[in-house]
């Protein structure tokens, strides 16, 4: 055992304990909106000091649990405010919400820990086995129950383009296993003095930190922007207590008709967004609605509008409602639907009804239908505008699920972020980057209450709008990239990159023993 590490190893399990809820606490303050590298190392290296002192796999999963239960519950805050906006629950439950769901995820960094300890016996191979088995776990945690897979912990490498351009090839979760990885160098250089493999541990973080400062420097020049179409993107900055007024639809209503009429468009097919839910009328029962709008619309124009359709059984009574997005022409017809398919347990449906109800526990969306899921993605191709895919609000979080076989030119998303506060909008708008890095496609982000805004295939932003702004955000839409490899084979990379990483691990727990 290392000197640090034997020092860590001497204190009390509560004070262990207590400093692994540190670590986990540092590193969430790296994700946006501060995105910043540096906390995830600081907290990651902190946690691996710790379990190089620990001797046990129990208490390799105490130190990873630890560490998760406060490193999600600080990144998932946001949670909590969306409870602030319904009245079917007391308010305090949002917080028994974060602290739950934070104590069921912290398992899988727990689990990870735990491997990590009861079969790596050095520093260097605690650190290789520990960045793997991260993975595994962050992978699982996207997965398993639907997934959850907001704020992976490589996210804030967005700091750094060089770095997050790995994303095109390991993917979201190759970006954490690599912030891990740094972390490691760290922690063999405190304390893994002797040990063999410590060497090239240690310059890791200086060879990823020369990538992240050459690359802008030396990367492709961005594919142009595809000719033949604008995009004005309506941000109207209603907020949630805005829309959950009572008779607010027209006014709602009013306002992004009076943004949309006020574009001026140019020669290309103009193309207008609205956000997630921006209607919540019942456009495709409502024909005079659609006329009033589409005489909004320029000539040529098309209006792309997240609403709310209603299945109905065979007497017209509804059974079930879907989160959509309607493609509008000037003359109020609908020449497209998009389907929410990836739906959030407890805000669109509630799982386990029959039990839920009982309790006292209601969705987060009022209403008595639940949402019943899309097909899965698809790419819509309209009269004058570039095939482009759909994912609606949180269905952009998870990697290698945005893209049709049909590929698309381009990626929009729409979601109603008016619900989560400070951090949930910059968090999510990270997210949204980071599937344009990975699969190589721009991406165009329009919300009610910002963040809005353009991503280029590489994940920069080239235009956006701030949160609590109004306005109309005119834009070409971004070149594609060709389909990078994270596009072709999914996970199949970071599955290698975890594979080497476990691969070391062995080999040098071979060598020890020789």
């Amino acid at each position: 055992m290392t000197p640090p590490a034997a020092r860590l190893a001497a204190l009390p399990p509560p004070a262990r304990l207590l400093l692994a809820a540190l670590a986990g606490l540092i590193a969430a303050t790296g994700f946006a909106p501060l995105e910043n590298i540096a906390p995830v190392l600081l907290g990651g290296t902190l946690l691996l000091l710790l379990l190089n002192g620990a001797t046990t796999a129990r208490a390799g999963f105490a130190l990873g649990w630890a560490f998760g239960l406060a490193h999600f519950a600080l990144g998932f805050d946001w949670i909590a405010t969306a409870f602030g906006f319904q009245a079917a629950m007391p308010v305090w439950m949002g917080w028994v919400a974060v602290v739950g769901l934070s104590a069921f995820l912290a398992v899988y960094p727990g689990l990870a820990a735990a491997l990590t300890v009861r079969f790596a016996r050095t520093a260097v191979t605690r650190a290789l086995l520990f960045a793997a088995a991260w993975m595994a776990g962050e992978w699982l945690r996207g997965t398993l129950f639907t997934g959850f897979a907001w704020n992976p912990l490589g996210a804030p490498w967005l700091q750094l383009p060089g770095v997050a351009a790995l994303a095109a090839v390991i993917g979201a979760i190759g970006l954490s296993g690599l912030a891990l990885l740094c972390a490691g160098s760290f922690a063999a250089l405190i304390g893994g003095r002797g040990e063999r493999g410590r060497a090239a541990l240690v310059a890791v973080f200086p060879l990823v930190l020369a990538l992240g400062l050459l690359w802008p420097r030396i990367r492709p020049a961005p594919p142009p922007p595809l000719p033949g179409v604008q995009l004005f993107l309506v941000q109207a900055n209603i907020d949630q207590a805005q829309k959950l007024a009572p008779n607010s639809d027209a006014t709602i209503l009013t306002r992004y008709l009076a943004l949309t009429q006020s574009i001026t468009p140019g020669s290309g097919t103009p193309v207008i967004i609205w956000p997630e839910a921006a209607i919540e009328m019942l456009l495709e029962e409502e024909p005079a609605l659609r006329a009033v709008i589409g005489s909004a619309l320029p000539p040529r124009g098309m209006l792309l509008t997240g609403g709310v359709a209603v299945l109905r059984d065979g007497s017209g009574a509804a059974t079930a409602a879907t989160n959509s997005l309607f493609a509008l022409d000037p003359k109020g017809r609908i020449r497209a639907r998009y389907d929410k398919a990836h739906l959030v347990p407890g805000g669109e449906y509630l799982p386990l009804r029959w039990l839920a109800e009982p309790l006292g526990l209601a969705r987060l969306v009022p209403g008595s239908l639940d949402f019943r899921p899309g097909p899965g993605p698809r790419t819509l191709r309209l009269p004058g505008i570039p095939p482009f895919g759909v994912q609606i609000c949180y269905e952009i979080i998870f990697p290698a699920r945005v893209v049709a076989a049909d590929r698309p030119a381009w990626l929009l998303t729409v979601s109603n972020d008016a619900w989560f506060g400070a951090s949930g909008p910059p968090q999510h708008f990270a997210q949204a980057r980071l599937r344009a890095i990975e699969e190589g496609l721009p991406v165009v982000r329009v919300t009610p209450t910002g963040i809005s805004g353009v991503i280029d295939a590489r994940g920069q932003v080239l235009a956006r709008v701030g949160m609590a702004q109004a306005a109309v955000l005119p834009a070409s839409v971004p070149g594609a990239a060709p389909a990078t490899p994270f596009a072709r084979w999914g996970h199949g990379l970071t599955l290698v990159f975890g594979l080497l990483l476990l691969g070391a691990t062995l080999a040098l727990q071979r060598e020890r023993k020789i």
